[in-house]
């Protein structure tokens, strides 16, 4: 019966392996590390955009950056589409807030802490799945 039971287990974390990627170091730390930078950057936006269009463009890149190494990851659909809502300026995510900010100014101060309660999650959720995936060691 344990031969049987371990085969069964070598066949489950092969095909796990086959169907998602597996679990990356760096890409689960720039996901905490920018979700840091995007609530910080959000606060910001109580002033005019204009006065902190630095600060966003580097949060910008930082954000492409993180999700060009995501697509460029095998078997890693999920997470990119994850990003791809997290950076959709159409959306109700970063995007989308920081499209708001710029184009209509300053923001209010509740807006801002009512979107950080959907935007801070989305982070966690993409830095979760990542966190859940199968590390090399466990193979």
């Amino acid at each position: 019966m344990s031969k049987q039971l371990l085969l069964l287990s070598f066949f489950i974390a092969f095909w796990a392996c086959a169907t998602i990627s597996q679990f990356d170091q760096y890409a689960y730390v720039q996901t905490t590390s920018l979700k840091v930078d995007a609530l910080s950057v959000m606060d910001l936006a109580t002033d005019d955009f204009d006065q902190h269009k630095d600060e966003v463009l580097l949060l910008t890149s930082n954000l492409q950056k993180i999700y060009e190494y995501e697509k460029n990851r095998p078997k890693n659909e999920i997470t990119v589409k994850m990003w791809e809502k997290m950076l959709n300026e159409e959306g109700h995510l970063l995007g989308g807030f920081l499209l708001k900010w710029k184009t209509q100014g300053q923001q209010s101060k509740i807006f801002i802490e009512e979107a950080k309660k959907i935007i801070g999650p989305a982070f966690d959720q993409i830095a979760q799945l990542e966190s859940k995936k199968i590390k090399p060691s466990d193979i």
